[in-house]
């Protein structure tokens, strides 16, 4: 089965996303509250549906979840930018999407605290799954209000959708 790579090295950073620092995956997400960077990229069809990804049963964090269609950490030394097309293609297969930046902020969990880069795009190409994931599919807006607080989504995609008011 695989696993997260514990060992991964992230960048450390402040509020305002400048670097302070770098630690692995293990560290940043073992309770200590190290502040890192993630993308997350919203996907959405001409129909106005939101894709979400399915998180495998295998994931250290929210295994089995849905959550937003692309997210994943910064690595260091890549940009945001950088993050986000490298996280769509490997996690989606899709390229040559424009994003628009929605909007950064600071997310904190039991485990972790982000700093979240929150992006979304209109993409009609083919969605092609890896197996990084368990599939995904896209959603009517109404059908996601209607599970919000059922244990269905992320509490993460949860406050992220309620915040950015789709």
């Amino acid at each position: 089965m695989p696993t997260d790579n514990s060992q991964e090295i992230f960048p450390v950073v402040d509020e305002q996303g400048n670097i302070t620092g770098a630690a692995t995956r293990g560290e940043c997400h073992n309770g200590s509250k190290l502040l890192h960077p993630v993308v997350h990229l919203h996907v959405f069809n001409p129909q106005g549906e939101l894709y979400l990804q399915k998180r495998p049963e295998w994931k250290d964090i929210q295994p089995g979840r849905w959550d937003t269609a692309v997210g994943g950490h910064v690595d260091l030394g890549e940009s945001v930018e950088m993050a986000l097309k490298r996280e769509a293609e490997e996690e989606l297969g899709i390229t040559g999407f424009t994003a628009e930046l929605l909007e950064s902020y600071v997310f904190e969990s039991e485990r972790e605290k982000e700093l979240v880069f929150a992006h979304k795009t209109v993409y009609s190409g083919e969605i092609c799954p890896s197996d990084e994931l368990d599939g995904g599919r896209f959603w009517a807006i109404e059908e996601i209000k209607e599970q919000i607080g059922k244990g269905v989504f992320t509490p993460n995609f949860e406050q992220e959708f309620q915040r950015l008011g789709f």
